[in-house]
């Protein structure tokens, strides 16, 4: 360095300085460091030169060299953190012109439409929805249903018991209790809602599913009127041409009772996989009401007859979107909930 060590040092810091200043990036920036700082920068080429100066002029040149390197620093780093800041309000300028950003819209549940699909439909057939606690006493879920006490679904092996006579319901026909509790005939409603059971989970079953419920009573209600009434459902639910079919079986609340088939809605009846290759799938149990449960609440059964249903939400929602896998429902899994 030449014996006017101090002013070629305040120049060059000068020149540094008006550069960075008008530094507009983190790349502008970091090329004035590599420009002043690097290993073949400005600073850099003048401590390799203070050796060749006379003896005499080596410490002045030395001092002026490591205080100009010092000043090179802080200006960098000031300039870094400006820069940023400026950036970073940039970012967050907020433009009250341009237009506004939607948030993602969220999907429905695969279920939570099934079941408005199902209300709707029997909405139209003239039904209302009901509902009703899922802490039920056991009066709801068994005793007035005509469930005696030696019956299978009442043993702890299937039912969440809470106390002695309070339990998680099994079925909504506990709705259809309390219902016919609160007033007279004529009654058309359907209860959708949670039920509970200890079931082991696998592909068909959980502890915890839907189900809706269905009850209709009036004088002259026959099984003619079920039988409509559930074949309107299927064709409105899957297609105009499902047929609905039934079976005869028992269940303790109706008399006579049924196992409701309609044909599958993937082959048509024509039989496959998912049909087992028998052309037809269970949608439900149905029948019609038993007099042991007008007797409980307080109906004349001379007088009044009605039918009731069963179906599951959870089955239904599988059947009408190929779900194979009941678990697919409770994963939380988004790019499944996506696709609905």
């Amino acid at each position: 360095m030449a014996p006017e060590a101090a002013e070629q040092a305040e120049q060059i810091a000068n020149e540094a300085r008006a550069l960075l200043f008008r530094a507009s990036s983190a790349d502008q920036v970091e090329e004035m460091r590599v420009r002043y700082l690097g290993r073949k920068g400005v600073l850099s080429r003048i401590f390799a030169s203070i050796p060749r100066l006379p003896p005499e002029q080596r410490p002045a040149a030395g001092q002026a060299a490591n205080r100009l390197k010092r000043q090179l620093t802080a200006m960098v780093q000031e300039a870094g953190r400006r820069v940023k800041q400026r950036e970073g309000a940039r970012l967050f300028t907020f433009d009250p012109t341009l237009p506004g950003r939607r948030p993602p819209m969220g999907h429905v549940h695969p279920l939570a439409q099934t079941i408005e699909e199902v209300s709707d439909i029997f909405r139209s057939l003239g039904f209302t929805v009901a509902e009703g606690p899922e802490v039920e006493l056991d009066w709801y879920n068994f005793e007035a249903l005509n469930i005696p006490p030696e019956h299978p679904s009442r043993d702890d092996f299937d039912t969440f018991y809470v106390t002695d006579r309070m339990l998680l319901r099994s079925q909504t026909s506990t709705v259809q209790i309390r219902t016919m509790e609160s007033q007279p005939p004529p009654v058309r409603v359907i209860a959708p809602g949670r039920c509970f059971r200890p079931d082991t989970e696998d592909a068909r079953h959980g502890s915890m599913f839907h189900q809706v419920e269905g009850l209709m009573v009036d004088e002259g209600v026959s099984f003619g009127d079920l039988k409509a009434v559930l074949h309107i459902f299927a064709r409105e639910l899957f297609a105009d041409d499902v047929q609905v079919r039934f079976r005869p079986s028992f269940f303790p609340f109706t008399e006579p009772s049924a196992e409701v088939d309609c044909t599958c809605p993937a082959c048509r009846g024509s039989g496959c996989r998912t049909c087992s290759y028998s052309g037809w799938l269970e949608l439900g149990g149905a029948g019609m009401v038993d007099p042991n449960v007008f007797k409980a609440v307080g109906y004349d059964a001379e007088r009044y007859t009605g039918f009731a249903f069963g179906m599951g939400i959870e089955r239904i929602a599988m059947l009408k979107y190929g779900i194979e896998d009941f678990r697919l429902f409770y994963q939380g899994d988004v790019r499944f909930l996506r696709q609905f």
